[in-house]
């Protein structure tokens, strides 16, 4: 995959029209995102670039000794220094640089901060079909881009596991707060975090590896943590935890703190990662939606595409702005994106009223109310202050609350989401209710972490039955039940609300490709959280959050799981085996839905739900080659003339279709088909691969399509002779009407008997919005 390398050279090229000449507009834009610091991209490593990379770093050096923040050089060329908007403009000029952008903030791909608590026991994962469920003999590498890990955790324990792979050149930094403490061992093989030396407001804590957030250990744990019994969080939902590739190693670069993940950071990780020798890169971040950026300043698209070349699998969060359409992030081919949906565990705290009825409730609470129902209820909207808006009131915006109202009862508050459900708590908290029951239909299975405090959150269905219990007694009154763990619970998976949905950008690439659980996860958590604390009780060892930052590492351990069973695997064949063998069936024993309800669609999941065992052995495997990718960019607009000025290698005789258009993407070898500007007939072609193990194997196909669209496949059976071979087929889709009224969804599956081979198709006749003119 050599040839990838010039695909950045060339997509950056056209960044230098980023640079406006409102330099003030440009200089606010920097104070504001990047803090002055702009990333200088100049392609592969293995290039002539390496000349201008040392000319242009010596020349700045000299004007700044501290201008340079960091230096690419292993898996591509480049750097991160602090210069000014004009100086950035000439840095663009100069020869051997293909593109510069500020340092953009990308953020964790959890809902909110870390206050999300549930119990996960299906992350009890067979990495291995052939062996016992707890080998650990895989030594496949995950590095993971996070907020850093707690080595303490029981769940990095190295009990069991052989000696280091003689291939990993990483290593185990300290940093300088926790020098003492602060190691690597047999599971953690190396830790390296990413900061600014000379900016003196950087927090103390962000000079180590060591996760002062929680998040990376959380992370870390679900892909590749070690077994662990009787984890709970305070005793709730009791059970054994642990990663989705135990067996493997892990190697933690800290690119995040509390402010967020520098992308100048992103790129150094990528940088030492592909250096180091990791087999596995997982990423639970990214940009926000409205403000995803193009490939040529996206510092996760460039660094991926540079890991992927040298045969490292990169898997990413689809992001958490869901369920509006078209929100989709990390959405580049050679990314393996990740959706979020439930498992069969439900965190349930009910309410029950004076009238005998009870409602169920989404939360984690230690309650300690009576269990019947004694306590005083009352509607937010009844308590309002005399001059207060009934609408704030029954928001339960605590300025238009009446305190002696309040204090001693519980609090129904409807919530529309103007205030987050902490807030309400803490508000209603020091203004003395003794409880809270939110109606709110968004946040679905998600179940908030309330501590102590009696709180929940129910439908607005149930919220009105509540309100009217209220109004036909003069004296309501309820309870609120701690939380029991609810298993199995049906129907499972979900897509969870908040997970991003597709279609991408580029309408002709589907977007997420899979989803994997990511609702109230249960994993470990930094040693140190006494905010998570219970009252008299120590930090909780694990802890439960939700977000596709949850559902990426779940894919991350299977991933390394599949490059463990197919060593010699190119990251676009792991991607292929894990889509491919998706379930698209809940454990009701039909379609999967949205939370809404309503049938999942590709743009909700992909290919559906990820299996943890099925892609082991996917039967066939479509692999994305170097002529793909150029394929993408002679289809996206770019020409081979300008191709051939930044390619330091290319395929001979290689030349971009007479007919290049947007529309052709669809045509990349991708597991799956999307077609965007459809009218009334397309044509595409899919390779796909045996790897079967089978010399002989045939398989015949069988399509799933709606009412509006035939499709028709040629060949319908494909006979291969040999493990190894690659067999064609066409695939053309007929409109039965005139014209498309809403996108359309269905499937082609090739199955021998043994294995079932399916790619999802989307067909729409919108355009896709991706293109370029150069």
């Amino acid at each position: 995959m050599k040839g990838l390398s010039i695909i950045f050279l060339v997509l950056c090229l056209f960044l230098v029209s980023f640079f406006i000449d409102d330099t003030r507009a440009v200089d606010d834009y920097q104070a504001n995102i990047n803090n002055g610091v702009y990333i200088v991209y100049m392609g592969a490593a293995a290039t002539s670039n390496g000349y201008y990379h040392a000319q242009l770093l010596d020349s700045l050096l000299k004007r700044n000794e501290y201008a340079l923040v960091h230096s690419y050089k292993h898996g591509f060329s480049g750097f991160a220094a602090r210069v000014s908007a004009e100086e950035a403009l000439e840095l663009s000029k100069k020869p051997g640089v293909v593109s510069v952008f500020p340092d953009p903030l990308l953020k964790l791909h959890t809902t909110r901060s870390w206050d999300f608590l549930k119990y996960q026991t299906d992350l009890l994962i067979d990495s291995n079909p052939h062996s016992n469920s707890d080998s650990q003999e895989s030594d496949t590498i995950i590095g993971i881009l996070d907020t850093g890990i707690w080595p303490e955790s029981e769940s990095f324990n190295d009990k069991n596991m052989g000696p280091i792979p003689t291939r990993w050149k990483g290593s185990c930094m300290k940093g300088n707060d926790d020098s003492s403490s602060f190691s690597c061992n047999r599971k953690i093989i190396g830790a390296k975090f990413y900061t600014d030396d000379d900016d003196l407001t950087a927090e103390y804590h962000t000079q180590s590896p060591r996760d002062m957030i929680g998040h990376g250990t959380h992370v870390a744990a679900t892909a590749a943590g070690s077994v662990v019994q009787n984890a709970s969080y305070y005793g709730l939902a009791m059970g054994s935890a642990k990663g989705g590739s135990p067996g493997s190693r892990i190697a933690m670069y800290r690119v995040c703190s509390p402010e967020g993940c520098r992308g100048s950071n992103i790129l150094a990780a990528f940088d030492d990662a592909i250096a180091d020798g990791v087999d596995v890169l997982s990423l639970s971040l990214g940009a926000s939606s409205g403000f995803a950026p193009e490939l040529s300043s996206d510092p996760i698209a460039i660094g991926a595409f540079h890991a992927v070349e040298q045969g490292i699998t990169v898997v990413c969060s689809a992001g958490n702005s869901g369920p509006d359409s078209e929100t989709v992030v990390n959405d580049a081919p050679w990314l393996l994106t990740v959706a979020a949906s439930t498992i069969d565990r439900d965190f349930q705290s009910l309410v029950m009223v004076g009238d005998g009825r009870v409602f169920k409730g989404e939360a984690i609470n230690f309650s300690t109310l009576k269990k019947s129902p004694v306590h005083p209820l009352i509607n937010a909207k009844s308590a309002k202050k005399s001059d207060a808006d009934e609408d704030e009131a029954r928001r339960c915006n605590p300025e238009s609350l009446d305190e002696s109202l309040i204090e001693g009862a519980i609090v129904v508050c409807h919530n529309d989401n103007e205030l987050s459900t902490d807030e309400i708590k803490e508000q209603m908290q020091e203004l003395g209710a003794i409880g809270v029951v939110v109606g709110n239909d968004k946040q679905g299975a998600v179940a908030s972490n309330y501590g102590a405090f009696p709180m929940t959150v129910i439908s607005s269905k149930d919220e009105a039955e509540i309100l009217a219990y209220i109004n036909s007694t003069r004296n309501p009154v309820a309870t609120i039940l701690p939380t029991d763990a609810v298993t199995p619970y049906m129907p499972a998976p979900v897509i969870a609300h908040f997970s991003s949905r597709g279609p991408a950008n580029s309408r002709n690439i589907l977007k997420p490709d899979i989803t994997a659980p990511g609702v109230n996860i249960l994993a470990a958590w930094k040693g140190n959280d006494t905010q998570e604390a219970l009252p008299g009780k120590e930090p909780p060892l694990f802890n439960v959050i939700s977000g596709t930052s949850m559902s990426c590492p779940h894919v991350s351990g299977i991933a390394a799981s599949v490059k463990h069973q197919n060593p010699s695997w190119s990251p676009s064949a792991i991607r292929s085996a894990i889509m491919t063998t998706a379930t698209q069936i809940n454990n009701k024993k039909v379609a999967i839905t949205a939370d809404s309800g309503s049938i999942a669609t590709p743009y909700d999941f992909g290919a559906g739900e990820i299996s943890p065992t099925a892609p082991l052995q996917p039967g066939l495997v479509y692999e994305t080659d170097t002529i793909d990718y150029l394929n993408f960019l002679c289809y996206s607009g770019y020409n081979i003339s300008k191709i051939k000025v930044i390619a330091a290698t290319i395929p001979e005789n290689f030349t971009c279709p007479k007919e290049s258009s947007i529309d052709l993407i669809s045509n990349i070898n991708y597991p799956s088909i999307s077609i965007s500007g459809f009218k009334e007939s397309r044509t595409v072609t899919r390779t796909a691969t045996n790897v079967a193990g089978d010399d002989q194997s045939s398989y015949v196909v069988s399509t799933d399509a709606p009412k509006d669209i035939n499709v028709k496949v040629i060949p319908g059976k494909l006979q291969f002779l040999k493990n190894g071979q690659k067999l064609s087929y066409q695939v053309t889709f007929t409109s039965t009407v005139s014209l498309l009224k809403e996108d359309l969804f269905g499937s082609i599956t090739w199955s021998n008997g043994k294995y079932k081979v399916r790619i999802p198709f989307v067909v729409s006749s919108s355009t896709s919005n991706k293109g370029s003119d150069n």
